[in-house]
Formats: C-alpha cells, sequence, structure tokens
C-alpha cells in the first residue's frame, strides 16, 4: 500500500485481502463491498470524488452486473439512454426542471457552468490541460494522464476556458 498511495481497512487471509472492506485509491475513489483473494469480488460499491457511483457485483476484480449513478442523482442505463444523445439533447437538470427562456444557454448540466481555467478544457470530471496532458479534478488533484486518443477527444469535443469565433465570418 505504501507504493502505491493507496490505504485498505479490512480483514486479510492467508495474507490476501479478503471478506468485508474498504479500499481508498490514491484519487480518494473508495470502494466498500467484498474483497477475496485481493481483488473486488462479490457485492461492491465505487464512491467516486465528484459524488458519483458504481454498485455493482464483482467477479476477480471485473463487474459482473451495475448501476452507475452520476452526481447529481441520474442512473446511467445503456439499453434506454435517452440523456444528451442524438435523440434529446437536453441536459439532465433540463429534463427534471424545464427548459430556460429562448435566448438563455445551458452549457452544461451544471448551472452556470465551471469557470474552466485559461488554456485547459472541461472534460466532465475535471479540467485537462492540453500542454501537461494532464487530467485534474475540480479541486485540482490528479485524476489521469490522457493517452492520445482521449486528448484528441477532449481537444475535439470539450468546454474550452478561452472564447473562439466559431463559424461564419463576415468579410471585412
Amino acid at each position: 500500500m505504501e507504493y502505491t498511495g493507496s490505504q485498505y481497512i479490512g480483514e486479510y487471509v492467508d495474507g490476501r485481502m479478503e471478506g468485508e472492506a474498504e479500499y481508498i485509491l490514491p484519487t480518494k475513489t473508495k470502494y466498500v463491498g467484498e474483497m477475496k483473494d485481493g481483488m473486488f469480488h462479490g457485492q461492491g460499491t465505487l464512491y467516486f470524488p465528484s459524488g458519483s457511483r458504481h454498485d455493482a457485483i464483482w467477479e476477480k476484480g471485473l463487474v459482473v452486473k451495475g448501476t452507475y449513478t452520476f452526481s447529481d442523482g441520474l442512473q446511467y442505463d445503456a439499453q434506454h439512454w435517452h440523456y444528451c444523445d442524438s435523440c434529446d439533447r437536453r441536459f439532465y437538470t433540463e429534463i427534471c426542471h424545464g427548459l430556460k427562456p429562448a435566448g438563455i444557454s445551458q452549457l452544461t448540466n451544471m448551472d452556470p457552468p465551471r469557470k474552466i481555467p485559461q488554456g485547459c478544457y472541461d472534460c466532465g470530471d475535471g479540467f485537462y490541460n492540453p500542454a501537461t496532458r494532464i487530467v485534474k479534478d475540480y479541486r485540482n488533484c490528479f485524476l489521469r494522464n490522457a493517452d492520445d486518443d482521449e486528448h484528441e477527444w477532449i481537444i475535439r469535443t470539450c468546454r474550452k476556458g478561452w472564447d473562439e469565433i466559431v463559424g461564419h465570418r463576415p468579410k471585412l
């Protein structure tokens, strides 16, 4: 644990993590549930620093069946996902509380949206700095390094921390 920065609170069987436990990762993501042979196994929940959670049944460290719930209470459903897709681009708060009057844009599910640091992008779980290729959560704690695919996706799709003219520009 001292090498990974993780913390384990629970039982050991033959020197391995086993039984009811809490496992806290360096990112402050916390697993609470059953462990077997040093892996998530059985009923357990991952709690993320953002407030979201993943309740699941685990088998040898892998999810067999589970439910992901966002911090605002929205549950992900792979079969019937109608939130902010090509058919309905509303945010969950707009679905629950209605659309804003004409002319008032809602850019994120949070209203007002977070202020993005200059030169960075808001990638949904934190801010991404393309110069360092690091994603930090909204409290400025390290989350991960972005690989090439994630970097390209963020640059292409996420909100920027600066204004930019897009679309048609009149000829001067």
